[in-house]
């Protein structure tokens, strides 16, 4: 039933349809969207929120526009290939910039994270989320993988300051071995969001210049 559920919105709905069906589900305990992500996103978007984004010029690098629905005063996406974070900067710079699930497919990452730092202006964000126990995906690549820790250590040497730098991690057991056939699993209504520390699938910073 979930993955009849999960073949309508991604290949006969219109995106309102899309937006109101999730909605559905969400209500009735049925998450559509990929188990992994679900924690990523609620305390992701609960920061951002908190930083009054109707205030702020965003831009999300390589990404498919979830995160315009925060409503932000401005929203710029630059995708791959014809932006490569990691050979250039944008002529201008941004209140928060966003890299969700893009770093570890990056072959220069500290490159890309100098990149970032030199867009964001002065007390602006980063936030940045990858992977940890997750196959490899390649797109076109898949290289890295960072700890929170390892996250926080890579962020201060592309310039961050540490005391500046939050992280966050959510994963368990159960996520991880669903995730391990060739498809993204869906929560579905039995999925547990239980975090256990020691199988992060999913690690995240907030980085402030």
């Amino acid at each position: 039933m979930v993955s009849l559920m999960a073949n309508m919105i991604s290949n006969h709905l219109s995106e309102p349809q899309k937006e109101k069906l999730k909605a559905f589900l969400r209500h009735v305990g049925i998450e559509h969207e990929d188990w992994v992500r679900i924690v990523e996103y609620r305390e992701c978007f609960a920061f951002i929120r908190g930083l009054h984004p109707e205030r702020l010029d965003a831009l999300e690098i390589s990404g498919g526009g979830r995160w315009r629905q925060l409503g932000f005063r401005s929203f710029v996406t630059a995708e791959y290939p014809a932006y490569d974070v990691c050979e250039a900067v944008l002529d201008r710079q941004f209140d928060i910039i966003i890299a969700d699930q893009v770093f570890e497919h990056l072959l220069w990452p500290y490159r890309a994270g100098r990149n970032v730092y030199a867009m964001l202006k002065t007390g602006g964000y980063f936030v940045i989320a990858t992977p940890f126990l997750i196959k490899i995906h390649p797109a076109p690549v898949d290289c890295t993988r960072w700890t929170e820790t390892g996250m926080k250590y890579f962020l201060a040497e592309c310039g961050w300051d540490l005391d500046k730098i939050q992280t966050g991690s959510w994963g368990n057991r159960a996520c991880v071995k669903a995730n391990l056939g060739p498809h993204w699993a869906k929560r579905g209504p039995f999925g547990s969001l239980k975090n256990e520390t020691l199988f992060p699938v999913t690690v995240w910073a907030f980085a402030q210049k």
